[in-house]
Formats: structure tokens, sequence, C-alpha cells
């Protein structure tokens, strides 16, 4: 038994099958990282563009929108199908869809290109949306593109490089490679598994540095040292829990039924339907003075560090300008957008608590909203401990991170992105179920040719295992 182990471990190391399988992974992983961090320079660009635009010439911008948004909706619709809204459902849905071709529609090097253009000019737009999102898609899409390129077995694009390429692009985005991990495991997979866990863990360690030594190490949203030091401060943790948890499932039904309610409409007239949800987004820019656009890192950084403040309300403004931007059905995530929301709700709810630190409320409301929109609360907890650098708010954040899923359940029954997932699995599925019945009649008539040589090695060929780095 040893013996064999031996020569197996032995034959491994030494195939060039098994060494073109790694290098072809590790050099992925990195150019994830590469390609997200510099994603992240451009949406940072294009974002203070926007708003610069918007803080001189405040009513000339409330025309951008509208007219941006549908020449988006208009590129998205002719060249890019596939590409619109956060990216995540559509990682989601390529891991159960059951054919590669199909698979290739929603995943692929041509789809990470027109997803990074059409976040870009979003951004350009005013669009309150995100990159992180896309950036998920995008790191999926390189992932299975170089697999397919190595020729990769189906069960590794399956599991292993798809959800890699997520996990690295969450790294690479925030800076948070163990919200990475998390939000894989958590949201993408839904299970535990040793062998794509191990793939996991490679991606976002080399996608993670990449992307370091390209931006440097930073905290997302800067460091704060806010904490709750006596026990009566916890009381803010239920409260903070249930609003945001309320307002999260709120919004994530506004995206799932709203996206249900106008597709035919949006199938029929997307440019129209872009126009109008621009229109939207222009009067909330104009009510809020320009704070509702882009992506709300700034807004955010400002309450967090409290070095600011944001007017009251501006959540829910915030809020709204979020799902005009995804139902215009333009490509852009909700991760900043949400996060932007849940820390002007904590700063909303701080007055109540006057003698814990105000810094510690923006926190948790920062999770709370989070955690019911995306409902994956060790995600959320994670990823704000970490985007933040403050490990003296894990319990806190942690309970008030499980009440929000909580009552964002009872809203909400299903998760967002698994909602939203739906339309593309079934799709997938049903134009994979077409092809096999066309591949099928073909077989049936007399006078088919038979199948090739190449055709019948590549029916037989061995399964490998996926790759572990």
């Amino acid at each position: 038994m040893l013996y064999r182990r031996l020569r197996h471990t032995r034959r491994r190391l030494l195939s060039l099958r098994h060494w073109r399988t790694r290098l072809v992974f590790w050099g992925g992983s990195l150019l994830v990282g590469a390609i997200s961090a510099g994603f992240a320079e451009i949406a940072s660009v294009a974002d203070d563009g926007f708003h610069s635009l918007s803080a001189s010439h405040e009513y000339l911008t409330l025309a951008i929108p509208p007219v941006g948004l549908a020449l988006v909706a208009w590129l998205t619709f002719r060249y890019w199908p596939d590409a619109g809204g956060s990216g995540i459902p559509q990682a989601i849905a390529a891991l159960g869809i059951r054919k590669e071709r199909a698979r290739r529609q929603i995943l692929s090097m041509r789809i990470a290109v027109g997803k990074i253009i059409l976040t870009i000019l979003g951004l350009l737009s005013g669009a309150s949306i995100g990159r992180e999102g896309p950036t998920v898609h995008i790191g999926a899409s390189i992932m299975t593109s170089l697999g397919r390129l190595a020729r990769f077995p189906p069960q590794a694009l399956e599991r292993g490089l798809i959800l890699a390429g997520g996990a690295g692009g969450i790294s690479a985005a925030f800076n948070t490679p163990l919200a990475g991990i998390l939000f894989a495991i958590e949201e993408m997979s839904r299970s535990f598994e040793e062998r794509t866990n191990g793939t996991i863990l490679i991606m976002v360690l080399l996608s993670g540095i990449t992307s370091i030594a390209i931006l440097g190490d930073y905290t997302y949203f800067g460091s704060t040292d806010a904490w709750l030091a006596a026990p009566k401060d916890w009381l803010a943790v239920p409260v903070c829990g249930v609003i945001g948890g309320l307002l999260g499932g709120l919004f994530s039904s506004a995206i799932v039924y709203g996206s249900q309610r106008i597709a035919p409409f949006a199938k029929r007239h997307p440019v129209w339907l872009a126009v109008i949800c621009g229109a939207a987004i222009s009067l909330l820019g104009l009510i809020s003075g320009g704070l509702t656009y882009g992506t709300g890192y700034h807004e955010a950084s400002v309450v967090v560090s409290g070095s600011g403040s944001v007017p009251v309300g501006f959540g829910i403004l915030k809020m709204l300008a979020t799902i005009a931007s995804y139902l215009s059905g333009i490509p852009g995530g909700i991760f900043a957008p949400a996060l932007a929301t849940g820390a002007a709700l904590g700063a909303d709810l701080a007055p109540l608590f006057h003698s814990t630190p105000a810094g510690a409320i923006v926190l948790l409301g920062m999770v709370a909203y989070f955690a019911g929109v995306v409902q994956t609360p060790m995600t959320a907890f994670v990823i704000v401990m970490e985007m933040t650098s403050n490990q003296e708010m894990l319990l806190p954040l942690m309970a008030t991170s499980l009440v929000a899923f909580s009552v964002s359940r009872l809203i909400c029954h299903e998760p967002i992105y698994h909602s939203l997932s739906r339309a593309f699995l079934v799709r997938g599925n049903t134009e994979a179920a077409k092809g096999t019945a066309a591949n099928a009649g073909k077989r049936t008539r007399p006078n088919a040719p038979a199948a090739t040589a190449a055709e019948k090695e590549s029916e037989q060929a061995p399964v490998e295992e996926t790759p572990r780095g």
C-alpha cells in the first residue's frame, strides 16, 4: 500500500500534465489579483470624476445618468447580454449549469472584458453601483477560461475554478482575504468541501498578494478603535440588528420582485428602462446634494472614521438609488452601496445611544444592513471587521449580524443572489437540454457519420482532480 502511494505521488510530481495544471492555476490567480487591482484603480478614478463634475456643475450632471445608463444598457443588450447586474448570480448559476457550452455564455474572457468596460461607464454615469460583485464575475470568468485553455476536467470548472475565482475577486477587491474565503463557502457553494476549499485558499493567497503588491496593504475604510465598553452599550446590538435586517430584507425583496415584474418590459425596451431608472437616480442625487451617486465609499469612510457626517435620511436615499441602478439592468454590484447605506443607518441611530461611541454604532449599522441584504452572517461580520481593522468589535458584530440575518429571512425567504441566479440557471439548462435533444436527433439519422477518433478519445479521457496548487 505504501509503495503504491509513493509511486502515485512520484508519478504526479513528474507528470507534465499536472504541472501544466498547476502553472495555469497559479498564473490565473496572479492574473485575477492584478486585474482586480487595476479595475479598482480605474473604478475609483471614474467615481471621483463624476463626483467632481457633480460638485461643480450640479444641474448639468442631472442629464448624465439617464443618457449614460441608456448607453450602457444598449451596449449590454447589444454586445454583452449576460454581463448585466452584479455578476455573482451568474457565478452561482454556473455552478449548477450542466453543459460547458451553456456555462461559457456567462463565464468567459469576453464577458470579463465587457464587465470591466460597462461597470466603469456606469460609474461615470453616476449609477449607485459597486465593483465588488463584478470583480467576482471577472475572477470566475478568467479562471474558467484558463481552465478551458488548459483542458481542466469539468469537475474542476464546476467547483474549484469558479469558487476560487470568485473568492479571489472579493479578496482582491476589498483586501479582505478571510471574507473572500467565507463568501465563496457561505454564499456561492453553500457547502464545505476539503478539495475545493484548498483550491480557494491558494487562489485567495496568490491574488491577494498580487493586489497588495500593486495597491499596497490597506484597510478599505481605514482603521477605527471604537468598541462597546459598558454592558448597557450592548442594547444597540438588537436595535441595529432588527432595523438593519428589516431594511436589508426590504431591499432584497425590492430587487428580486422588481426584477421579475419588469422583466418583460426590460426585454422589449432595455434602453427606455435605463432612461427611467437614470432619471430616478438624477432626482435622488438632486435631493441628496449629489451624495447618492457612485459607490458611496467616500460617504461611508468619513462616517466610519468620524471625520465627517452625512445628512439624516441619506441611507434611505442611497438604498433607493441602488435599487434604481440595479433594476436598470446595467452591470454593477451592491456591496459598496450596501455598506454605505448601513454606515448611514448607524449614524442615524447613534443619537439614540448617548453614552455609546458613535463609531461603534456605525459599524453595527453597517454589518446589520449588509447581513440583511446578502444574508451571509459570517461574511458580513468578518468583512466589516477586516475593512475597519477592528477586532475589538468582533462579538458585537457577530451578534448583530445574526439578528439581522434572522429578521431579513422573515421578509425575503431566499438569499438575493440565489434568487437572481435562478433565471441564468434555468436558461442555461434549458439551452443545454435543447442542444442535447438536437444532437440526439442527429445521431438517430440513418446516414449520420460515425464519431471521430478524437471524439471517442475525449469521451474516454480520464478525469483529473481539482487543482490544489
